[in-house]
């Protein structure tokens, strides 16, 4: 995991305290999300990433897994993403 997606899961761990969760691991069929985890998911991300979620970003799958999250921010940060290694 890069930088951004170990904030992200230091963040959700809080909530997954028995659970080590991977960067592809869907949050919401895991069953831990309600929905003051998403609002409050929501209001970290652009906290901690410096980014305004728009109405259309409130997309289930924006918010899916560490990867996902890690994506949007990416597309709306225009942060380079990581280039994978060979």
């Amino acid at each position: 995991m890069d930088e951004r997606q170990l904030k992200i899961k230091e963040f959700l761990s809080r909530f997954f305290k028995n659970h080590d969760l991977q960067a592809h691991e869907d949050i919401f069929a895991l069953g831990f999300v309600n929905s003051l985890l998403a609002m409050q998911l929501v209001a970290f991300v652009e906290k901690e990433f410096g980014i305004r979620v728009e109405d259309e970003d409130l997309d289930l799958d924006n918010f899916r897994s560490i990867q996902a999250i890690s994506d949007l921010v990416v597309k709306k940060s225009g942060a380079a993403a990581p280039v994978a290694q060979a």
